[in-house]
């Protein structure tokens, strides 16, 4: 449902034209209200005074009180049905990386099967301040109602992607990942812009890949008994799944190492977690992370996890860690400014038409 407020500032009313009786309480046509009066009363308060159709103006306004000024070629029901067929464009507000186009394509469907949208970047397409990269056209009511669920998509995604394009880059060769840090309800979203970004996917739940924690560890009275509970499990459940353990000590990446000569697991990948030292300088010490590597030396995937942020990656990356994983990517995004805006240039082509621009 779209509303249409004309505002005549020399008259001091509010034209409202409504498009379905039960919106503000009015049968199809106008209402008008003083505006002093119309700022005081609840939508729910407004009385209608409706307006007939005429053929040769559109509208026939006799039964308001105070009438518009007059115009030999002003058609209101014209601009009326053109406002509820508007078309939009979406603009970037800030540079970045766009994601979420897929997304946003399927809330207008979904709304909509009727509105058309076109794009001039894909995902993960770097887009700069300014930037018109897509364009809605449809119903006003349809686009208006889809608009800030599309755009609130699209935000979120766009940051997550900025943010993981900027970190996978710095990265390289390591690979980035997110982790199971995400918003309630949008953990596929959230790792969709991840990819988008550039980066890679960490598990998505608790059922496709065991990560052996801390509190897994504590629980288990050690990490070798840890590991071994998660061995017997998967075989006494024929299931066949990735598993990684969270080391925290030098000590800890030898006693694994031990454990995996000794015996026959499903171990994958060392989680080596808090092994990067910040300074008081501001800059970290990876010179623990780095020994560690060497210590495995190829026989596990290895990932860095603690002290990651766009300012450490890079150094982290040198190391020769597999993977670098990021809480952040998800849980701290800030989401990229854009926007979605009614086509300035068709509001100049109504008002050449009607002779006012």
């Amino acid at each position: 449902m779209y509303m249409l407020n004309l505002y005549r500032p020399s008259f001091g009313h509010l034209w409202q034209c409504c498009e379905h009786k039960d919106l503000w309480g009015c049968s199809r046509g106008l209402t008008h209200i003083p505006i002093s009066t119309a700022r005081c009363l609840g939508s729910r308060k407004i009385i209608a005074m409706s307006a007939s159709v005429s053929n040769d103006s559109g509208i026939s306004v006799a039964s308001v009180a105070i009438q518009p000024p007059s115009h030999p070629t002003y058609d209101l029901r014209g601009i009326i049905k053109l406002a509820l067929a508007e078309d939009s464009a979406d603009f970037a507000k800030e540079d970045g990386i766009v994601a979420g186009i897929a997304l946003a394509d399927m809330v207008f469907q979904e709304v909509d099967p009727s509105i058309r949208v076109e794009w001039s970047k894909k995902d993960g397409d770097y887009i700069r301040k300014g930037l018109q990269f897509g364009k809605v056209s449809g119903k006003a009511q349809s686009i208006l109602v889809a608009e800030r669920v599309a755009l609130n998509f699209m935000q979120r995604m766009s940051g997550i992607a900025t943010l993981t394009k900027a970190m996978a880059d710095a990265a390289s060769p390591a690979c980035i990942l997110e982790t199971r840090k995400t918003a309630p309800g949008l953990r596929l979203v959230d790792k969709w812009a991840v990819l988008i970004g550039g980066g890679q996917n960490h598990r998505m739940g608790l059922f496709d890949m065991v990560l052996i924690k801390d509190n897994h560890i504590s629980a288990a009275g050690g990490i070798s008994n840890a590991i071994k509970s998660v061995d017997l499990y998967l075989q006494q459940r024929k299931l066949k799944m990735n598993v990684e353990v969270e080391t925290r000590t030098l000590e800890e990446v030898h006693e694994v190492l031990r454990y995996a000569t000794q015996n026959k697991t499903s171990l994958t990948r060392m989680m080596l977690d808090n092994m990067v030292v910040p300074l008081p300088s501001g800059d970290v010490d990876v010179s623990m992370l780095k020994e560690a590597v060497d210590i495995i030396n190829g026989r596990f995937e290895t990932e860095a996890s603690g002290n990651v942020t766009l300012h450490t990656i890079h150094k982290i990356g040198q190391t020769g860690v597999t993977y670098i994983s990021s809480g952040a990517l998800t849980h701290s995004v800030k989401a990229l400014d854009i926007s979605l805006k009614i086509d300035t240039e068709l509001a100049l082509q109504v008002g050449r038409r009607t002779k006012r621009a």
